[in-house]
């Protein structure tokens, strides 16, 4: 894994290619999914979360007409932090973001194979995988669902 070390001139030092680099950097070697740790240059401590909501700050800022966090969604993310019992939000939000991307690529992919289904079954299968996705979620946190694809395939 790529160590990137964060000093106390808030300057960024990519060890494996001996060079200073900007959060722009490090957010292309997102893009390239490769994996890199920062952590702080005197304590060892890891900063890899602070840099990448950094990440996200800086992008969010850039491209105003683009944001992904809207002031309200903001506000319901601080109010998850006080409650009595967090929800287990990261899982959600991992999840529901990979099943996204994921979506988005096939329908790439499928757009790029000349269609072989009309464009209604196409919506009809991401309808029913986007229904499945979130009655295993609701499922999984009121302890009733599937808890995981492995699951899911042996009750088949």
């Amino acid at each position: 894994m790529r160590v990137i070390r964060k000093y106390a001139n808030r300057r960024l030092y990519d060890t494996q290619q001996s060079r200073y680099v900007t959060l722009e950097d490090l957010r292309q070697l997102v893009l390239d999914n490769e994996p890199f740790r920062v952590e702080d240059a005197k304590s060892g401590e890891d900063l890899t979360r602070t840099i990448l909501l950094s990440i996200i700050i800086e992008q969010e800022q850039a491209d105003g007409d683009a944001e992904v966090f809207s002031n309200d969604l903001l506000a319901q993310f601080i109010r998850v932090y006080d409650m009595a019992q967090p929800l287990p939000l990261a899982r959600y939000l991992e999840q529901g973001t990979r099943l996204m991307m994921e979506q988005q690529q096939r329908m790439q992919d499928q757009w790029q194979q000349a269609m072989r289904h009309s464009p209604m079954e196409l919506m009809r299968e991401l309808a029913e995988e986007n229904m499945k996705f979130w009655q295993q979620t609701i499922g999984q946190a009121t302890g009733n669902g599937v808890k995981d694809d492995e699951d899911d395939d042996s009750r088949s």
